[in-house]
């Protein structure tokens, strides 16, 4: 069966000698498809744009079964296609889950076709149908199966996570203009054939700052829905910061209140409230996203130290601060308050967080002693699990002892020592699961190019087939394939405030990142990826994404 085959199958400091590495790759034997299909596309892609709809360029409309991103783990192209008119019902079963699905799958669909497209659990022909099946366990908690034919498409789950990621490649296999929040005229057609798709790692994240520049509530919620259409199923958010402190604690009031009242440049900045913060919790989930709160520690804490004297080793708060330093602030390791304050801080954010993580943060402490460090870090851990979360800490936390259940992000470079790689990968091989983030790979805050004007250059240009081209399971020397827990991109702000400025940085890299967390090894090629990403800007345009049209991408003509 098919679904057999499937599941058998340092520091942030400026580094001049990061380029990209370029080898020769065999084309594995289950691409064969994937090439013919973007092949097809780019040909199609070029020639017609999302609107192009009758005679000789309807053909053109009908998108190949595998040309999705993340790219799927098997498309078995075949019959005619479906296409969707104005008598199609979304038919799911009695489940609020699915049904939940569907509301969200017609909610996207309406505006653009003008169809009712009513949810419902009655039978109709010609239609969708999403069912949390009996029978479909080895698609596990994120997989899914979706038929096409003329008769109606069908997508098949065992857990509600994989039915909404089933919706997400529909959405890819219908025309661009899908996305759009007007009428279009069609047709609505998708290929026929089926698609088994699950995951290969379980974790496939993005990190967002909200600390250097406050996002309001808004600008996270959007940043969700796009994540979600790519597969992402975590929102890591950097809640604190040297620069400003942005969720409400009502233990220590001016945390937020003061010490998130700026942030890089001078401006208002701000915070969530405890209701806002849960609403963005509550969105995330219904896009099935958990969402990691970070409360980075023991450095990054210029905006809690100015706001409380009394968490300085001299009771002495130093000024709000609002420039890109890193490095100079440090939690007062060796004061009893100190651990007050910690504990306080994990209570109520763990309170309000139903996911399994809180990060810890745990980088550039460069103003604590090692010494000083390894015990905090020690001693912070079990208060994560005294209020049953597990940690996260970036990847320096392995200098410490990681509490069993532990994950360390590693955002170092190709070119961090090797004494700092084999730190992790000793860990890793003693149990610590790794979420991988190289800088010089996936932080999209990283320039592209010497024309780019927003981000940084410190890890180097990142251009976009660097981001996508390097794997997992290989990148660290002496690290278990089983000890890599999945990938996540970050995107750091300390150039980023806009919806823009998040667009222009994260799109179209983040795509990428999210096929290397979802996709199986054997179809990672840049020649027939960069293909299936050309054919996504069309919907990224229809979107409102203004994202960045790469050179190395060849995209659709404007």
């Amino acid at each position: 069966m098919v679904i057999e085959r499937l599941l058998c199958a340092q520091t942030r400091s400026p580094s001049k000698g990061c380029q990209p590495v370029s080898q020769p790759r065999p084309i594995p034997r289950l691409l064969g498809s994937l090439l013919l299909v973007t092949a097809a596309a780019l040909s199609g892609a070029v020639a017609s744009g999302p609107a192009a709809a009758s005679g000789a360029d309807r053909a053109a409309t009908v998108r190949p079964l595998g040309q999705i991103v993340p790219a799927p783990a098997s498309a078995e192209p075949g019959g005619a296609p479906y296409t969707l008119t104005a008598a199609a019902t979304i038919r799911t079963d009695a489940s609020p889950e699915a049904r939940a699905v569907g509301e969200r799958l017609a909610e996207v669909l309406r505006p653009s076709t003008g169809y009712a497209l009513p949810v419902t659990t009655r039978p109709a022909a010609r239609s969708i149908s999403l069912r949390l099946g009996a029978g479909e366990s080895a698609l596990g908690e994120e997989g899914y199966r979706l038929k096409s034919a003329p008769g109606g498409v069908t997508i098949t789950a065992h857990r509600p996570a994989g039915l909404f990621h089933g919706v997400q490649t529909l959405r890819q296999l219908l025309p661009a203009a899908i996305e759009a929040d007007t009428a279009r005229p069609g047709p609505w057609q998708v290929a026929g054939g089926t698609i088994t798709d699950v995951p290969r790692y379980s974790h496939r994240g993005a990190m967002l700052d909200v600390s250097r520049h406050f996002l309001t509530v808004e600008q996270v919620k959007r940043y969700i829905d796009h994540l979600a259409l790519y597969k992402i199923n975590t929102l890591h958010l950097h809640l604190s910061d040297d620069q400003g402190w942005r969720i409400a604690i009502d233990s220590w009031p001016r945390l937020a209140t003061y010490g998130g009242s700026t942030q890089v440049g001078g401006g208002p900045g701000g915070h969530y409230t405890k209701a806002q913060y849960k609403e963005i919790v509550r969105y995330a989930a219904t896009r099935y996203l958990e969402v990691v709160p970070e409360i980075d520690m023991p450095g990054h804490t210029n905006a809690a130290l100015a706001s409380y004297a009394e968490l300085n080793c001299d009771g002495v708060a130093p000024p709000l601060y609002t420039g890109t330093a890193v490095g100079f602030s440090s939690l007062c390791v060796r004061k009893e308050l100190t651990y007050d304050f910690v504990d306080d801080v994990i209570r109520e954010v763990a309170a309000l967080t139903p996911g399994r993580y809180i990060h810890i943060g745990g980088d550039e402490a460069h103003s604590t002693s090692h010494e000083d460090y390894v015990a905090f870090m020690n001693r912070v851990q079990p208060i994560v699990a005294e209020y049953g979360k597990k940690v996260i800490g970036w990847h320096q936390v392995t200098g410490a002892t990681p509490q069993k259940g532990a994950l360390a992000q590693y955002w170092g470079l190709d070119g961090t020592s090797q004494a700092e790689k084999a730190q992790v990968a000793e860990a890793a091989r003693n149990g610590t699961g790794l979420i991988l983030s190289p800088a010089d790979r996936v932080y999209l805050d990283m320039k592209y190019n010497k024309e780019t004007k927003l981000g940084l250059a410190w890890a180097g240009y990142v251009e976009v087939q660097r981001s996508y081209d390097w794997d997992p399971a290989n990148y660290l020397p002496g690290v278990p394939a089983s000890a890599v827990k999945g990938v996540e991109a970050p995107l750091w702000t300390e150039t980023i405030s806009t919806d823009a400025h998040i667009d222009q940085m994260a799109f179209p890299r983040l795509p990428g990142v999210a096929e290397l967390g979802w996709s199986p090894a054997s179809t990672h090629d840049w020649g027939t990826y960069k293909v299936r990403l050309a054919a996504q800007g069309p919907r990224l345009s229809a979107l409102g994404i203004d994202f960045y049209r790469s050179p190395q991408v060849p995209w659709p003509a404007q």
